[in-house]
C-alpha cells in the first residue's frame, strides 16, 4: 500500500534530494495520517459516548491530536519548502522543526486534559457498557495504526526527516496505547470493575504525556543546535582525507538550517611544500563535490604542514601518543616549532569536547611539562580551543 500511494502521487520519487520531491513525500504523509487519524477519532469517540468507556473516549481525543499535528506537519512541510530570501538567506527548512515542537506541545496538552478526565472517573467510576462494536473498532485501529508507522517510517527514511520517523514512533505507541484500552474494555466486562476503565485512561494519558516530553526534547535538540551525527563526522572527515595531499582534518563545524539545508566548516592539511595553487585546487574539488554528492555547503580553510622538517615531525608523534595517553578525548593540531635566540618556540592547538569534564589547565601544564622535557630549550605556547563535533568511536 505505502509503495502504491508513492508511484501514485510522487513524482520521481528517487530523486529525494530534490526539495519539491521531499516537500511531496511530506505532505504524501501528512495528508494520509490526517485522514485515517480523523476516521479513527469520529469512529473511538462514537463508540466511547454511546457505551460510556472514558479509556475509548481519551484514545480518540488521542487520535484528535495525531490529526492536528498532521496539519501542522503539512503546514511545516509547505513552509519548510519556500525558497531563501534577503531575510532568511540560509531558507526557511527549520520550519519542520517547529512543526514538531508545535507537536509535542499540543500532545503534552492533551495529555494533561485526559489525565484530569481520567483521574475523575478513577475517582467516580462508571458503569461501562460492553460491546463487540466497541472491539471492532479498537482492533481496526490498531491495525490501521501499525500500517501508518510503518507508512511514516519509510517516508522519513527515504527523505531524512527527524518529523516524520517521530510520527511514526508515535503511531507505534499509539498501538501500545490502544491496546491498553482494548484490554481494560474485556476486564471491565470480565470482572465488573468499572474503575478499570478510568485507571487505564489515567494509563494512556501518562503515556501520551511521556511521549510528548520526549518529542519536546528531540524537536528542540536542532533547533538548539546540536552536534553533527557521528555518522555524518565520519562521512566528512573520510572523503576530505581521499583526496590527494591532503594529510589531515580539524576545526569541524557544522550549522544545521534544516533538513537538507547544512553547512561545514573544517581545516584541511597540506604539506607547507607543495604548490599553494595545486592545494587550493583540491579546495574547489572538494566543496565542489560535497555541494553535487551530499548537497552539503562545505568552506574550508587551508593549513600548511611543515613536513620537511623532520624536528617537528618527531615532536608531533610523541605528543600525540603522550595526550593519547593522558586523556584520549583531547587532541592537537597546527603544531609550529619557532626557533630563536636564546629558546624556541612550540606552538600548537589543544581540542577539547563540548561539555568535557577534565582539567583543562592540568592537562596543558603536562603537556608543556613534556615538551620542555624533550628540549629545555623548548617554550611551549597552547592555544585551547573546543571541538564543535564528535568524532565516531573507532
Amino acid at each position: 500500500m505505502t509503495q502504491l500511494l508513492i508511484r501514485l502521487f510522487i513524482k520521481h520519487p528517487s530523486d529525494t534530494k530534490d526539495p519539491a520531491v521531499r516537500t511531496a513525500y511530506g505532505n504524501l504523509a501528512s495528508l494520509v495520517g490526517m485522514a485515517c487519524n480523523i476516521l479513527l477519532c469520529v469512529g473511538k469517540l462514537t463508540v466511547g459516548t454511546l457505551f460510556g468507556s472514558i479509556a475509548i473516549m481519551a484514545d480518540a481525543l488521542n487520535n484528535l491530536s495525531d490529526a492536528s499535528s498532521n496539519v501542522v506537519s503539512l503546514i511545516g512541510f509547505r513552509l519548510a519548502s519556500k525558497a531563501p530570501d534577503a531575510e532568511h538567506p540560509y531558507g526557511h527548512a527549520r520550519y519542520e522543526y517547529l512543526a514538531g515542537l508545535v507537536v509535542s506541545v499540543t500532545i503534552l496538552a492533551i495529555g494533561l486534559s485526559l489525565g484530569k478526565e481520567s483521574i475523575g472517573k478513577v475517582l467516580h467510576p462508571t458503569p461501562v457498557v460492553f460491546s463487540w462494536l466497541s472491539l471492532g473498532v479498537l482492533a481496526v485501529s490498531i491495525a490501521v495504526k501499525l500500517w501508518m508507522s510503518r507508512l511514516n517510517r519509510t517516508v522519513g527514511q527515504r527523505i531524512a526527516s527527524e518529523t516524520l520517523l517521530a510520527t511514526a514512533a508515535d503511531s507505534r505507541n499509539d498501538v501500545l496505547t490502544t491496546g491498553a484500552v482494548l484490554l481494560s474494555t474485556i476486564l471491565c466486562r470480565v470482572t465488573g470493575w468499572n474503575v478499570i476503565d478510568g485507571i487505564m485512561g489515567v494509563a494512556v494519558a501518562a503515556f501520551i504525556l511521556w511521549s510528548g516530553w520526549g518529542l519536546v526534547m528531540d524537536t528542540l535538540s536542532p533547533l538548539l543546535g546540536e552536534t553533527p551525527s557521528p555518522e555524518l563526522v565520519a562521512h566528512i572527515e573520510q572523503t576530505v582525507m581521499s583526496y590527494p595531499g591532503v594529510l589531515g582534518v580539524h576545526d569541524l563545524m557544522v550549522h544545521d538550517y534544516g533538513p537538507g539545508h547544512q553547512f561545514a566548516s573544517l581545516h584541511v592539511e597540506f604539506p607547507a611544500e607543495a604548490d599553494p595553487l595545486a592545494a587550493h585546487d583540491v579546495i574547489d574539488n572538494i566543496e565542489r563535490d560535497f555541494l553535487k554528492k551530499d548537497n552539503l555547503q562545505v568552506t574550508i580553510h587551508y593549513d600548511p604542514i611543515v613536513t620537511s622538517d623532520a624536528a617537528v615531525g618527531v615532536l608531533r608523534t610523541r605528543l600525540t601518543e603522550h595526550l593519547r595517553q593522558l586523556d584520549p578525548q583531547l587532541s592537537i593540531h597546527d603544531l609550529r616549532i619557532v626557533p630563536g635566540g636564546s629558546h624556541t618556540n612550540v606552538l600548537f592547538d589543544l581540542t577539547f569536547p563540548a561539555g568535557y569534564t577534565g582539567d583543562t589547565d592540568a592537562a596543558m601544564a603536562e603537556m608543556c611539562r613534556f615538551v620542555t622535557e624533550q628540549d629545555p630549550k623548548y617554550s611551549c605556547i597552547i592555544k585551547l580551543e573546543q571541538s564543535y563535533s564528535v568524532a565516531p568511536q573507532k
